[in-house]
């Protein structure tokens, strides 16, 4: 499992008795969708903090906020693996407010209290060049 999700931390989001009944107490199918939430919250704030820091905290030094923000994603992906048809309104809420909160850190919105921000040099690196043009034009003949 990852270091930075413990199985104690699930107690808060939902039953033992419920994620062993969803992942059929295979804690393999655990891993995999914590790794995928951590990959797909990586995607959004790399650009502006240290996520291998981030990431890499273990116990009290890890950041409550991204720790709720990660087990909602988590949850809603090993609900999707078990019925997608029913999953529940309040997974699918909590899923989208934590997409929402990465959205506002990645435009700068929000901030990561205590989580080591990369410097103005290393996002100017790591930028890539955007080109845009005008929206195709349908002309008529």
């Amino acid at each position: 499992m990852s270091k930075f999700i413990q199985p104690s931390d699930y107690d808060a989001s939902i039953h033992k008795d419920i994620l062993d009944s969803v992942t059929r107490e295979d804690e393999a199918i655990i891993e995999v969708c914590e790794e995928r939430a951590i990959s797909e919250m990586r995607a959004y704030i790399e650009n502006r903090y240290d996520c291998d820091a981030l990431f890499a905290a273990t116990g009290d030094d890890r950041q409550p906020l991204v720790l709720m923000m990660l087990i909602d994603i988590t949850v809603y992906h090993l609900f999707c693996i078990h019925n997608p048809m029913k999953l529940s309104q309040m997974r699918k809420d909590r899923y989208d407010r934590a997409v929402a909160w990465m959205n506002a850190v990645n435009k700068g919105n929000v901030n990561i209290t205590g989580a080591a921000r990369i410097s103005t040099e290393e996002r100017k690196s790591q930028s890539a060049v955007l080109i845009r043009s005008n929206p195709k034009r349908i002309n008529h003949m």
